[in-house]
Formats: structure tokens, sequence, C-alpha cells
């Protein structure tokens, strides 16, 4: 039962729980009858010793501790309930007050969800750009279809060219001794294409087939593999061939064999169209995550420090499933990245705590409007979660807490509600001299020395941001699976 709960700081609360009388008996008979296999007594096998043998051989508080951490979990449960708290991590500084063969009484704090002020969270104003298509973006998209359908022709009697493709064999030398990862056979360069690490392939241009020379680079600074970084080295490479790229015609014969039209009039109307829905479906995305920011920014509370963390591990534990997925370890991308644990925490902390923010506002809008979820509504979310994971609905049942659907579902009436109402105005246009100066301060792209060696950490490097601040009950099922 619940002694006492006092609130000593913000979102902490102190309790005190007991379990006392016949009930305590009763717990210790039920640890008695779970535990007795562990107690050697001379004159009984093990395990078959009379409980009042057993006490009076180790003590009369032989079973106390055992009946504690039995009774414990549901205690706390209660507890809490009845003290109308939402606890965000388990209890801390717990300690027993009071033990002896009357019962006992433990003391322990528990941080709790904070209390939300939240302000307006209907009709939040957000800009909204306004989508056109430019006719250099439909020539991009016809320029990308005729180099997927171009093919290879082989150079004769010339020199390689920035945009060929010299397929070359290469070996890497430091200080004269070859280096891991620097061999490669009959690789097909693109030259141009910054595959390599800078001066690579400037100095590929101007040879022709069958020659073999020698090339001097030094690698980045930051360049991943720190015995190479900023290091010079020499590459021995030999020509075997020099191919271009020969793109199609241009023309109605060409769109015919490529798309499901006649003409290219037609086949780029609906490209026209093709791009401005994309355009479109980006400029909502950017229009609600502004939304969203207003409504995070709108949120007043004294967030626990434990539910960043804890938001910081949901999310860290679902980046590295994907990079499981991908065949990487945690060890490898953050070893290629030259990189902590520790620092790639503090990269997630800031959109955890967003995260954190929009959940709690998303709660209080529930709890504002009187949110309610059926029972016929969870069923179904439940036979979604079942068929997503290919597995019956009574396993999910046991994996899936009913009330936490509820919550999910709430939140995402919640989150309509924000979205229906929020009102776009024209996406501002920032002065030509500020777009010129922010092209400038673009960083340079990090060079690589081969792409593909690269692509699985660089897939995976960027988490999927999340609106939610707690782990989603389809996520706790797949976990569990």
């Amino acid at each position: 039962m619940l002694k006492s709960c006092e609130k000593i700081e913000a979102n902490v609360y102190a309790l005190e729980v007991s379990l006392e009388g016949e009930a305590f008996k009763s717990a210790v008979t039920k640890a008695y009858a779970k535990t007795r296999g562990k107690y050697n007594v001379p004159g009984f096998r093990k395990g078959k010793a009379p409980k009042h043998i057993i006490e009076t051989y180790y003590g009369k508080e032989a079973f106390w501790y055992d009946a504690i951490d039995a009774e414990y979990p549901a205690l706390f449960d209660e507890a809490v309930k009845e003290a109308g708290i939402e606890p965000v991590a388990a209890p801390h500084d717990d300690e027993i007050a009071e033990l002896n063969e009357n019962g006992f009484t433990i003391k322990f704090k528990i941080t709790v969800k904070p209390e939300v002020e939240l302000k307006a969270y209907k009709g939040i104003k957000a800009e909204k750009e306004k989508v056109t298509v430019k006719k250099a973006e439909i020539k991009a998209e016809v320029d990308s279809v005729l180099e997927r359908n171009s093919k290879l022709v082989a150079v004769e009697g010339k020199a390689a060219k920035k945009g060929d493709i010299a397929t070359i064999d290469f070996e890497g030398f430091l200080d004269g001794v070859a280096f891991e990862g620097g061999k490669g056979e009959s690789y097909d360069l693109e030259l141009g294409s910054g595959n390599f690490i800078p001066g690579f392939e400037e100095q590929v241009i101007g040879h022709k087939v069958d020659e073999e020379f020698d090339i001097d680079v030094t690698f980045p600074e930051e360049y991943g593999a720190e015995e190479l970084a900023g290091k010079a080295v020499v590459f021995k490479i030999k020509i075997h061939k020099i191919s271009k790229k020969e793109l199609p015609k241009y023309d109605d014969e060409f769109v015919k064999d490529v798309s499901e039209f006649d003409t290219i009039a037609d086949y780029e109307k609906n490209l026209e169209e093709e791009i401005k829905a994309r355009k479109e479906a980006a400029a909502d995305r950017e229009f609600e995550n502004k939304v969203l920011d207003a409504l995070v920014a709108n949120v007043k509370a004294e967030i626990p420090a434990v539910m960043i963390e804890k938001e910081i591990d949901n999310q860290v534990n679902e980046f590295e499933y994907r990079l499981r997925s991908q065949g990487m370890s945690m060890e490898m991308y953050l070893q290629y990245l030259g990189m902590d644990v520790a620092a790639m925490r503090e990269g997630y902390k800031e959109g955890a705590e967003r995260s954190v923010k929009l959940r709690l506002a998303l709660e209080k809008i529930v709890e504002l409007e009187k949110i309610e979820i059926s029972d016929e509504d969870v069923d179904v979310e439940l036979k979604t979660y079942a068929d997503a994971y290919n597995m019956p609905v009574e396993k999910i049942k046991t994996l899936i807490s009913a009330e936490d659907v509820k919550l999910d579902l709430a939140c995402r009436k919640a989150m309509d509600i924000v979205k229906d109402s929020a009102v776009a105005g024209a996406k501002k246009k920032a002065p030509a001299k500020a777009e010129a100066t922010e092209d400038a301060e673009k960083p340079a792209k990090k060079p690589a020395a081969k792409k593909a060696t690269t692509k699985k950490a660089d897939d995976a490097e960027k988490p999927a941001k999340k609106p939610a601040a707690k782990k989603t009950t389809a996520k706790k099922a797949a976990d569990a699976e």
C-alpha cells in the first residue's frame, strides 16, 4: 500500500510503500515455496526442509528479501497509480526503511512526466513554398533518362579526357610499400566524377590505352583511414581501355521506347506533372515540419533529462538496427567517422529533445480536446501490426499494451488537428545577394578514395526523423519479434 507521496522537486516525488501483516506473511510463504531449493539443511534433502527449520538454521529473515523482490514491482505499480503520477523512468534512491516479521516499508524517488503548458496549437501559421516547374528541371529529367540509356563505345587512339571512362589497374604505395585497400584491377573510373581522392583522376587524363605510369597524390587530412590521412603516396597505373558514353537520339521513337507516350510533347508534359507532384509533396513536408517546429516552440515544460536520454537510446538503437541490416556494426561505423559513442549521442540530443517536446504537446492536445479512442479502433490497429509483422493478433496483444495503442492513436488525431488547422503563408524570397553568400558558405564535398567502400555508411548515416518521443507500438512488436 502507499503510505506517503510528496513532491520534493520539479518532476520528482518521494514515495513510501509497505506490505504488512497477513499480506507479508503470505508473501514470505510464497518465497519459501519458490526459493527453498537453494538452502542446504543437515538431515534434509535439498529443498525438502520445512520453512521453520530453514529459518532456524539461516535466520528468521531468510525469505524476507525474496518476498520483497517478488512483491515490490506490484507495490510500485499500485502506488504510482494511487498517487496519480506517471513515471518516466525506474525508481531511484530506493531503500528499505523498515523490515521485520510484521512487514516492510520501502522509500524511493521517482521522476515523472512534467506538467505541460501549451500555447496555441490551432491555426499555426507557417511559410509554404509555391511550387513551379522550370524548363531546366524537365531538361534535367530528360538528360537523366538519356544518361541511363547511354551505351559505352571504345575510344581508339586518343588520350583519355574528362567524362571518359578509363578501365585501369592501380596500386598505391606509401614510402615504397603497398598499403591495404590501395589496389584495384580493371576498375572503371569515370574521369571527373570525383570518386577518387583529389588529383587522382586529373593525372589519368591525357594518357592512352596500354600506358603505364605513376601519379603522385596526397590523401586529405580528414581522410577516414588515419594511417593515410595527409600522407603523400604514389599510385602505379595501367590503362586497359578508354570508353565514352554515347547518348541515344532524343526523338519520338526514343520516347516510345522508354515510356507509354508517343511524342516528346506528351512525354515532357507528364514529366512536368511528376516533377510538380514531387515538389508539392516536398513543400508539404517542409510546411508540416515548420508547423511542428512552431508547436514544439509553444511547449512550456521542465523536461527531465532522463526523458531526453531515453529518447536518444531509442534513436541510437533504431539506427544500430539499420546498420546491422546493411551488414555494418556500430563499431565499424563509428571508426569510419572517427567518432565515439558519446559524441554520437550528443549529435542526437537536439532531435531527441524536439521529439520529446512534440510528444508532450500531442498528449496535452489529447487532454485538452478530450480525444477518446474506442476498443474497436485498437483492435483494428493491432490487426494492422499483426499483418505487418506476420504475427498472430493474440501474440501481438501480449507484446503491446492496449493503453499504449490508444495513446498512439489519440496522438495521431491530435496531430491531425494541428495540421488541418495550420495556415500556409507565401514563402518569403531571400535576396539574391544572400543566396549567393549562402552558396559560397556551403562546405566543399568531402572526397573519398572509393565511393563503393563508403556507401553503406553514407546510406545509414542520417537517422529518420521521428515525431514521437516514446517508442511506437509497431516498433515494440518488431523488437520483440
